[in-house]
């Protein structure tokens, strides 16, 4: 190995010791000042560099924000000659810039923080007592952002001499000795709440102007509402009204049509019943009119007439048995004129749908014409028919009544008498109470009112016969063993005269 190598390899070692031993590495929130071979030292923040050994140094310098207590240690007077301590805390560091740095480094050069804020502390009180000889104390009070401007301007000259930068000044406390701060609060206090119950008071107006106005607008809104809600009703009901009135009309147009039809119905029964009835009247006429030949022919055996009494009945038989034939014809001939009427109907109502189908639409209304005077047509001779059906029966009536005798009709009254006697006693029914006093002719009461039934059978009787002509006592008398015995009798009846002395 050469000697030039040698010297070569010692140069490259003693270079990388340098550059080891001299290695440094500022952190953001410091300053490395390397000064000693240079006229303007150096100046590392967050960055690296190398320093000569033995020839250069490194100083640092703390670079981090600060925090320094403002306070007055003694009273300050303000402007209006009132003497205040306050409290207030301010923010700073040095300035990044290479000035500042610099004029930092000859005043803070390797001290803490605590350090640094100690020196300031004395320079910031300076200023903020300054400024508060120009301030008053309700100034100082209600504004302190105005305040804490005023301290920053005036310690930021006095500051930056210092590389010093002021970031922040807040006045934490204010107080003075008399207590006027407290006294001020308190009429403040008072006029605040004084302030505050008027705007209480105004607020709760408001708040009830705007309530009642809420409330109107709710009741508007309801009363709207309700009112659109009753039309609708009211629509709904008058719509359910009509549809009910064509219900109800519909309803009573099918009732009439069934009513009409019933009626119709219950014309043709009550007709059909009173031809039940006639002919049931006649029946018992008949059967009458035989009971009366039956007790005639008794009375003409008893009084040796019985030949004449055969010949009687055997004409009373022939009569009968005529005037059934008769009934029968006539029932034929009617049966008959209803089955010509009915085939009548039938074949107009056939003519009726042949023109329907022949002549269409146009002969439509000719033929409901034609099938409305045919069933008019119907109706009158069903009316006429039943018209003479009821004269007829009606007369027939009148010839069964025309041959009653003496002793149906002398039969008919004792048959009516049980029920004539509890017609007149029906009022005596009715008495709840009677008080009987005796009579001076030796009667008493009881044997007076019972005797009054006789009496006024006897007044019904006698008021009959003279109404009717008839003698109802000659007729009840007629059947007495007296009467036939020693009496004349004289019983009239259709045809039949039977005298007996």
């Amino acid at each position: 190995m050469t000697l030039q190598a040698i010297l070569l390899f010692a140069m490259i070692a003693l270079i990388i010791l340098i550059i080891v031993a001299g290695y440094v590495k500022a952190p953001p929130d410091r300053a490395y000042i390397i000064s000693g071979m240079r006229r303007n030292p150096r100046i590392l923040i967050g960055r690296a560099g190398v320093k000569i050994p033995f020839f250069e140094r490194v100083d640092k310098l703390y670079l981090g924000q600060m925090t320094v207590d403002i306070k007055t240690e003694q009273s300050v007077p303000t402007n209006d000659f009132i003497n205040v301590n306050v409290d207030a805390v301010a923010k700073v560091r040095i300035g990044t810039d290479t000035e500042s740095i610099q004029l930092a480094a000859k005043n803070f050069l390797n001290k803490d923080p605590e350090q640094i804020t100690m020196d300031l502390q004395d320079s910031l009180q300076g200023n903020m007592r300054e400024i508060i000889g120009t301030l008053a104390l309700k100034t100082i009070n209600t504004d302190r952002d105005s305040f804490s401007d005023q301290v920053m301007e005036k310690a930021s000259r006095d500051m930056s001499k210092l590389g010093i930068e002021i970031l922040s000044c807040n006045i934490q406390n204010v107080t003075d000795e008399n207590g006027l701060i407290s006294d001020l609060g308190m009429d403040n206090t008072a006029k605040i709440k004084k302030d505050a119950a008027i705007a209480k008071a105004q607020a709760d107006r408001d708040v009830a102007i705007a309530q009642a106005e809420a409330d109107k607008a709710a009741n508007d809104a309801r009363v709207l509402a309700q009112t659109e809600i009753a039309e609708k009703n009211n629509a709904l009901a008058i719509k359910q009204a009509e549809l009910k009135k064509e219900a109800d009309t519909a309803g009573a147009i099918a009732d009439a049509a069934y009513q009409i039809q019933e009626q119709e119905q219950q014309k043709t029964i009550q007709t059909a019943t009173v031809n039940a009835q006639i002919a049931k009247a006649e029946r018992e006429a008949e059967l009458k009119q035989k009971e009366v030949l039956v007790k005639q022919q008794e009375l003409a055996a008893e009084i040796e007439k019985k030949a004449d009494a055969e010949k009687y009945q055997a004409e009373k038989k022939a009569e009968a048995e005529l005037v059934q034939r008769q009934k029968k014809a006539e029932a034929a001939k009617y049966e008959q004129e209803r089955e010509a009427d009915a085939k009548k109907a039938q074949a107009e109502a056939q003519k009726f749908a042949a023109e329907q189908e022949a002549a269409g639409i146009k002969a439509k209304y000719d033929a409901e014409a034609a099938g409305i005077a045919a069933k008019g047509r119907a109706e009158a001779e069903a009316i006429k028919a039943k018209g003479l059906a009821e004269a007829e029966a009606m007369e027939k009536k009148a010839e069964a009544y025309k041959k009653y005798n003496g002793a149906a009709m002398a039969e008919m009254m004792i048959k009516i008498m049980p029920q004539m006697a509890a017609e007149i006693a029906k009022p005596l029914s009715q008495i709840d109470k009677i008080n009987i006093y005796g009579t001076g002719d030796g009667s008493n009461g009881a044997s007076q009112i019972s005797g009054n039934m006789p009496i006024v059978m006897k007044q019904v009787f006698d008021t009959m016969s003279e109404a009717t002509g008839v003698d109802f006592s000659e007729i009840m008398r007629a059947g007495t063993y007296d009467a036939k015995v020693n009496k004349n009798i004289n019983i009239t009846g259709a045809d039949v005269s039977v005298e007996t002395k």
